[in-house]
């Protein structure tokens, strides 16, 4: 009887490049965007242009500056980039009747809360108002700056001309006042990750879902806005964006004043 042939070192060296690959392949599809493939499939290209009730659902476009759904800014005083800073940046500004404002402009990612704590600390004297212009970014950062302007009882506006969107409202919602929220401007919400990689088991992946759903309704009461915003986000998928009307921001308890 022969004996069985014992696998070979390159047998070995080969499997584990391919479960290497097979690694990668599945991080990148975790971390990668098909939207562009839905909207292939579906066959109807994404409307564009301003928004009306029954016609808010926009392309999701966080790298520019001012979506198409949004009214060009009057506002000579504020410099709007061609694209948006992949991390917020800090600027004061002055807001109507001469008050001192700080605007945020571009992207969350993580450690921004910190760096804006730093940046109060480091300023003369505290503003009372924070102007948002962000296509949003980590979700549970947007928390921790939420945290921050409310413990500093802080205002919060999307002027004309700006835009919040994803996980930027759950900023918005922790002014003491969201008073200043201008129809010029766009508020919208959409599904938002929670660094879930897409190679978690199912079961695992859906216990942080839910826990970071649970966080941010308790997050949303805690600020005195209706935990029932989050059906806008729920309900749209992440590579759109469903853009607030009047009545939704102010309903929701998002917008306590609207002001064109």
């Amino acid at each position: 009887m022969m004996a069985r042939a014992r696998p070979s070192i390159r047998f070995f060296i080969r499997t584990a490049l391919a479960g290497q690959v097979l690694l990668a392949v599945l991080l990148l599809a975790s971390e990668t965007d098909f939207g562009w493939l839905r909207a292939w499939m579906a066959g109807t290209p994404a409307p564009t242009g301003p928004i009306s009730p029954g016609d808010q659902v926009r392309r999701y476009e966080p790298r520019r500056a001012t979506p198409d759904f949004v009214a060009p800014s009057a506002d000579p005083s504020i410099d709007f980039p061609e694209a948006l800073p992949e991390r917020l940046s800090f600027s004061m500004r002055s807001a109507a009747d001469d008050e001192s404002a700080v605007l945020l402009q571009g992207a969350i990612a993580p450690g921004d809360a910190d760096r804006l704590q730093r940046y109060f600390e480091g300023l003369d004297a505290s503003p009372s108002l924070v102007v948002l212009n962000s296509p949003g970014g980590v979700v549970s950062e947007a928390l921790e700056i939420g945290r921050l302007l409310r413990e500093r009882e802080l205002d919060t506006s999307v002027l004309a001309g700006m835009s919040c969107l994803s996980s930027c409202p759950y900023v918005l919602a922790a002014g003491t006042e969201r008073r200043l929220v201008s129809l010029g401007g766009a508020v919208g919400l959409h599904q938002h990750y929670f660094n879930t990689p897409g190679y978690l088991p199912v079961f695992l992946a859906v216990e942080d879902i839910q826990h970071g759903h649970g966080q941010t309704m308790e997050y949303l009461i805690s600020m005195g806005v209706e935990p029932s915003l989050m059906l806008f986000s729920l309900n749209t998928p992440p590579d759109e964006i469903y853009v607030m009307v009047e009545d939704e921001l102010t309903d929701s308890n998002l917008a306590t004043e609207i002001v064109d």
